[in-house]
């Protein structure tokens, strides 16, 4: 009896620390959400670190900090409005999208997983490290061209490609969403952000409703990022002012390329 008294105290510990680390983590992601982006390249790892499986780990991820992005969207509620229509006509293809990625991400094999994770995580990281670069062309083309009209149907199957790159693993749709609208689209920056907030969350949305019923989510740790990732967001929001996001920006990218770099070595080393 003893012994199976000290071997449950053990388990108890070991997600007690789990729990804490994952809610670290998705603080910090929250936090990093909300100044910078790329907050799946903080919690991501840190879920594969803890034992879960990386398909897993990438769907609980999903869920988990999709708190984060309603409160981003739920801040922008009243500017939806001006792009109702826009978005009646785009939101069909996200989802959809979203679903798709979700359903490939499934139906990959965990090995397979594993090989591309270190590229899926490089490729989120370059992404976040041209940020600035491809909001800059996008304000540069919108001086150039300001007409308001968009070209339909490059616009949904652009939009529809990156989201099955957002249910498949996310990190850094926004930065390829802003790309695509920008290119698409002849608006105002502050237009093209709404549109990209709310495509960004109907695919995780979308993603995550349809990983629900995958029977992969470990539905503990979700809560508990769901719960840091608001933290987060709400410290991120307050010191928004206060932080350069140039500067927390290249933390995140030198973790990212961190982390890239020890799946690699980790998998194909």
């Amino acid at each position: 009896m003893q012994k199976y008294c000290f071997i449950w105290e053990k388990v108890e510990k070991e997600d007690m620390i789990h729990f804490l680390v994952v809610f670290v983590a998705s603080v910090a992601a929250g936090f990093i959400n909300a100044i910078a982006g790329g907050g799946t390249l903080i919690t991501f790892p840190v879920l594969t670190a803890i034992g879960i499986s990386p398909i897993a780990a990438n769907v609980t991820n999903t869920i988990g900090l999709c708190s984060g992005i309603l409160g981003g969207v739920y801040a922008q509620r009243r500017d939806f409005e001006t792009q109702k229509q826009r978005l009646l006509k785009i939101l069909p293809f996200s989802i959809v999208g979203g679903i798709v990625g979700g359903l490939i991400l499934l139906n990959t094999r965990e090995n397979s997983f594993r090989a591309i994770i270190p590229f899926l995580i490089l490729t989120a990281t370059c992404l976040l490290a041209i940020q600035v670069p491809i909001k800059n062309w996008v304000v540069a083309r919108i001086g150039k061209a300001h007409h308001g009209r968009a070209n339909n149907t490059v616009m949904f199957l652009l939009v529809f490609l990156a989201a099955i790159y957002g249910g498949y693993f996310g990190a850094g749709l926004g930065v390829i969403l802003m790309a695509v609208l920008g290119l698409v689209i002849d608006d105002s920056l502050t237009r093209l952000n709404v549109l990209k907030q709310a495509i960004s969350f109907s695919v995780n949305i979308a993603a995550a409703i349809y990983f629900s019923f995958s029977g992969k989510v470990d539905w503990s740790i979700a809560g508990v990022m769901a719960i840091g990732a608001v933290c987060g967001g709400l410290i991120g929001g307050r010191l928004a002012g206060k932080i350069k996001p140039d500067i927390l920006r290249l933390i995140v990218v030198l973790i990212g390329l961190a982390v890239s770099v020890y799946y690699f070595i980790q998998y194909y080393v």
